[in-house]
């Protein structure tokens, strides 16, 4: 992967100022809850950059890997996440695939987003309108991937990942993805929180946890000011004795490789290779459907000097 450079200089210094991406694991409620918190501007600032998303692409797909790399928080080793989304609105859908270490790369179907009207407010429904959301969690080792997926009732993100969680898993969930822009449309926060209900949570113990989530401060906001989502969780769960588990570093990342482009170029079958050079285009660009990255091959490098 090439990372394009991020030349919008108010974003590089909001940058500077904020704490690096991190994704917490905490325990909550002496182990009733488990909590995920991520800090992640820098990794929603960075996809934008190599997708030259607009502001509302951004929106749309920046939630999109908050919520993978808040979800890979429950794999481990090489395990990874993909979290689908196939719906009949003007976006098409999403494809975000996220490691337990920390990357996470992907795409929007739809760019840019087709608008009749401007919107109005932050309702992301009528974007996404029906649909079927799905998680894979690819296990290392496993020989078949798990795979489970609902029908969107809310259009909106987080909402329909707690009733996900809430169907195929049976486990009671609260996400909160949270981006902040300023005026000029910059991205100055990003991050969030996955709140999962752990076995023998009491209901007393539920109630006080969903009374608590929804009078959370804006995550995107305490994150654009600078706090870090380590302050913010012993600050704001204090009640419930949050105890620290891990600590990982979150970012964009794609593991493509301009010799594995260049290595499918070439295993080409043969009518493709001759359309090629027929064609006679070159240098060829092929792009990184998942991270942007654009890499360009000339006619010898694919066919050889003797062509």
């Amino acid at each position: 992967m090439i990372k394009k450079k991020i030349d919008d200089a108010a974003v590089l210094e909001q940058l500077s100022k904020l704490p690096e991406d991190s994704r917490y694991i905490y325990t909550l409620d002496d182990g009733k809850f488990r909590l995920t918190a991520m800090q992640c501007t820098a990794m929603v600032n960075q996809m934008r950059a190599n997708f030259g998303l607009g502001f509302l692409e951004t929106w749309v797909l920046g939630q999109a890997y908050v919520a993978g790399g808040l979800l890979a928080g429950e794999v481990k080793g090489n395990d990874r996440i993909v979290l689908t989304v196939q719906c009949g609105g003007p976006i098409k859908g999403f494809s975000v695939e996220a490691w337990a270490c920390g990357a996470v790369r992907g795409y929007l179907q739809q760019v840019p987003i087709p608008l009749d009207k401007p919107m109005e407010g932050k309702d992301l429904n009528l974007l996404y309108g029906p649909g079927f959301l799905s998680i894979t969690k690819i296990i290392e080792g496993s020989k078949e991937p798990f795979c489970g997926n609902v029908m969107m009732e809310y259009g909106d993100l987080a909402k329909d990942l707690a009733l996900y969680y809430q169907q195929s898993e049976q486990t009671p969930s609260i996400f909160d993805l949270s981006l902040k822009f300023d005026k000029k449309g910059t991205l100055i926060g990003a991050g969030g929180l996955f709140v999962q209900v752990l076995p023998g949570c009491s209901e007393e113990s539920l109630d006080k946890m969903e009374k608590l989530s929804a009078k959370l401060p804006y995550v995107g906001k305490k994150i654009s000011e600078g706090e870090d989502m380590k302050f913010f969780v012993d600050e704001v769960f204090s009640d419930l004795k949050p105890q620290f588990l891990s600590k990982a570093a979150v970012g964009f990342s794609c593991p493509c490789t301009r010799g594995n482009f260049l290595a499918h170029l070439r295993s080409l079958p043969q009518d493709e290779k001759d359309g090629i050079l027929k064609d006679d285009k070159f240098p060829v660009t092929v792009s990184c459907l998942n991270c942007g990255t654009d890499y360009e091959f000339s006619k010898e490098e694919i066919f050889g000097e003797d062509k």
